[in-house]
């Protein structure tokens, strides 16, 4: 005779969470539908300090129709401003301009973590106290400037007015400090230096491009959004190639 599972609240609760992990996969067209509809419904509740750390989940989404339907008609450099910036949320900001690859992550998704970062690096002295700043996060920040857009691009003068503030933290007292100031007025610099690669101040390794991403698309939503997915890998800016069911 089989024994019967005994199924307590918490595996339950697993399960749900390891089916809800394959939706937030987005590999196929069905997990794609049901992360636009979540993300929908998380848009309609709205953002509170007690929901924040899952729109953080929902923003680390590579696919810019759920990002789409998370950020609605706001404006994306102001979605998390209703939460006080902390620790929790900037180091999850920088874990996803670490594992974004340079041009391929969505345009919204990087002006969303970039109004954070506005925020919390206005008043410089006092971000570095929510989160000491180490090189390597310049570099995942400074990886994303396009030069070619140039400066008047929004996510490149997002960016350099982040680098700038950080910039200002020079302080001899404090070396750590002083060499985060210094690397990211370094990173500014090659910028706007057009006898320069940014590759001369960035690790070359983090300034690869993956080529040839793309994103499955909903059905339900493919034909409407066609028209504004390119078809070929493209830098911060823009979206990308839609894949249909017929043709993934």
């Amino acid at each position: 005779m089989i024994e019967e599972r005994q199924w307590t609240e918490q595996a339950i609760a697993d399960i749900e969470n390891r089916l809800l992990q394959g939706v937030f996969g987005c590999r196929t067209t069905e997990g794609v539908e049901a992360s636009v509809t979540y993300a929908r419904y998380l848009s309609s509740v709205g953002i509170t300090p007690d929901n924040y750390p899952v729109f953080l989940r929902v923003l680390d989404i590579e696919n810019h129709w759920v990002i789409d339907a998370l950020i609605g008609e706001r404006d994306p450099f102001l979605l998390l401003s209703p939460v006080q910036p902390n620790k929790f949320i900037v180091l999850r900001i920088f874990a996803m301009m670490t594992r974004w690859h340079k041009g391929s992550i969505y345009h919204k998704n990087l002006s969303v973590i970039l109004g954070v970062l506005q925020s919390v690096y206005s008043s410089p002295k006092e971000g570095y106290r929510i989160h000491p700043l180490t090189i390597a996060d310049v570099n995942a920040l400074g990886k994303h400037l396009n030069k070619s857009s140039g400066q008047d691009d929004p996510i490149n003068r997002a960016i350099l007015e982040v680098l700038e503030k950080i910039s200002e933290l020079e302080q001899k007292e404090n070396r750590e400090m002083e060499e985060v100031a210094l690397h990211a007025a370094s990173v500014r610099n090659v910028f706007f230096d057009d006898r320069k690669k940014m590759e001369d101040v960035i690790p070359p390794v983090l300034l690869i491009t993956v080529q040839d991403r793309v994103e499955i698309a909903p059905r339900k939503t493919a034909s409407a959004s066609a028209k504004d997915a390119p078809t070929k890998p493209v830098a911060a800016g823009d979206s990308f190639a839609a894949v249909s069911d017929d043709e993934s």
